[in-house]
């Protein structure tokens, strides 16, 4: 089928929408501003805010945040010191950010025994040959310090592109005979959607239990404005993730990044993969765009559930019997499938599970690390880190897409490359369009399919899930996949890392402000 462009009403409609937001958020942000540059001539005003903008800077290096946030924060403080104290603090004491942390919180604890019975939170069961005994050490973290079980019991199909995950998806959403649990950061109305949407509609008309929650700043160009009640006039019950409004807010920073289809408690899904046309490339969008997901059939399944349902509770306000969705049969894996565990990152903790997750990955590699992200803008423990391992003798290799989402990230992203090429590292960029997977895969022995980027958002400011694979067969897979996209990729060479000083000099102030954008 060919890629097809967004009607023109439509787009008309997205575009007038955006900019008459973007108008009353300038218009505030004009009027917080104006009012500080005012009071601040009279007397004492600037010399206290000029103080407030130290002491600031001073706190925030005492706090446990990654050192490229607090070093980006800080410079902006400093650089601006009439407003950047008194904003910093504007923000960081909203009511509602704090609320959302302690009910956050206090589902999760909970919730936490609804893992029991589903896993085990031994992490030498990953290996029981001891043969990669560093994957252990993931698993025990996730398992002990996160929360999340390690299950063996789990058949997983890897997806190399969006058709494949749409077909197995709508199959499964056909053979759900208790519930569906969708949760997904982009819900774009077309023909994925459609697709998805004629399913659901018949499930719920046969009393099958239908919840779909979608993150509103993340759909806001997709769906048209008060699409949930749509969704309920379905029989499905719909909730939207931290709904936008057109006001100046820290919470607009926190979205909800992940994508996850759950159904029986059997089978789950997760990936990059969004259910939106560009997904399946029936809409050009980047040029062909590139994505994955993977498939989990068996205990791993539940942990999705589990997840879904704590943040339904959330965003309900209501207390889940969790017990009341346990899946009615168990599934048992063929011995060589390995282990699979499930895990998520939230943003309202200090936590920082997706970054942690690919740090153990780099420092566990003997072999080769083959990383697709569709981003590379990371602090300089993440970059330290993969120069260290090529060092060492892994073979690294990161894709990266040649037609960028935004540019200003790439731009930034580029200038990672000459430091990484002399490591020994090679890049690839994949030159038919957009690559927007998020695996790793390592040694024939461990992978990662998720949402987490390697950006600042993905790592540290959004709701993100992935699932670590151990021995899994979608492994060699995964693995596959990288190597056949390969062919189709430029790989970057030092001779294309010469750029101008001017450009240079743009990519590492650029490089500063990395966590910002």
């Amino acid at each position: 089928m060919n890629a097809k462009r967004m009607p023109k009403h439509l787009l008309r409609r997205l575009v007038i929408r955006r900019l008459f937001i973007l108008l009353l958020l300038l218009l505030q942000a004009a009027f917080i501003l104006l009012s500080i540059e005012y009071y601040s001539h009279l007397r004492y005003v600037g010399a206290f805010l000029e103080l407030l903008a130290v002491l600031t800077a001073l706190h925030l290096l005492t706090r446990e945040l990654p050192s490229s946030f607090k070093l980006s924060l800080v410079f902006l403080i400093l650089l601006f010191p009439l407003f950047g104290g008194v904003l910093y603090w504007i923000f960081h004491f909203q009511t509602a950010t704090l609320g959302f942390r302690r009910r956050l919180h206090e589902i999760g604890t909970r919730t936490q025994s609804a893992f029991d019975g589903y896993g085990s939170r031994d992490g030498s069961r990953v290996d029981p040959d001891a043969r990669y005994a560093e994957s252990a050490k993931l698993s025990h973290y996730l398992s002990e310090t996160v929360g999340y079980p390690i299950c063996e019991s789990t058949s997983t199909v890897y997806f190399p592109n969006g058709r494949a995950f749409q077909e197995a998806l709508l199959e499964s959403l056909r053979s759900a005979r208790r519930y569906i649990f969708l949760e997904y950061f982009i819900i774009g109305e077309g023909e994925f959607w459609d697709s998805v949407l004629e399913v659901l509609a018949e499930r719920a008309a046969c009393g099958v239990d239908v919840r779909v929650i979608y993150d509103d700043l993340g759909s806001f160009l997709t769906l048209p404005h008060g699409y949930s009640k749509q969704l309920r006039a379905l029989g499905i019950r719909c909730e939207v993730f931290n709904p936008f409004r057109p006001f100046l807010t820290s919470m607009q920073n926190n979205r909800d990044h992940r994508k996850i289809a759950a159904i029986d408690g059997e089978i789950a899904f997760t990936g990059g993969i969004n259910l939106a046309d560009e997904y399946i490339n029936a809409r050009e969008r980047f040029g062909h765009w590139k994505d994955s997901a993977v498939m989990l059939r068996g205990d791993g399944a539940w942990s999705f559930t589990v997840m879904f349902l704590q943040m339904w509770s959330y965003l309900t306000k209501t207390d889940e019997d969790f017990s009341l969705y346990l899946p009615s049969t168990r599934h048992r894996a063929p011995v060589t499938e390995g282990a699979v565990q499930p895990y998520a990152d939230s943003p309202m903790d200090e936590e920082y599970v997706g970054e942690q997750v690919y740090l153990h990955m780099i420092s566990a590699a003997r072999r080769y690390l083959y990383i697709t992200t569709p981003y590379l803008a990371v602090d300089g423990g993440m970059i330290s880190a993969l120069r260290l391992a090529a060092k060492s003798g892994v073979d690294v290799r990161i894709l990266l897409p040649s037609t960028p989402d935004k540019r200003l990230v790439q731009f930034t992203g580029r200038s990672f490359y000459p430091d990484l090429l002399t490591s020994g590292i090679r890049i690839y960029e994949y030159t038919p369009g957009f690559i927007h997977s998020k695996t790793v895969v390592s040694d024939d022995l461990i992978a990662s399919v998720g949402t987490v980027n390697w950006d600042f958002r993905s790592l540290y400011l959004h709701f993100e899930c992935g699932v670590c694979l151990y021995r899994s067969s979608a492994i060699p897979e995964i693995k596959r996949d990288f190597l056949s996209t390969l062919p189709l990729c430029r790989e970057i060479l030092p001779s294309d890392c010469r750029s101008n000083p001017i450009k240079a000099l743009l990519q590492r102030i650029c490089r500063l402000f990395a966590p910002l954008m």
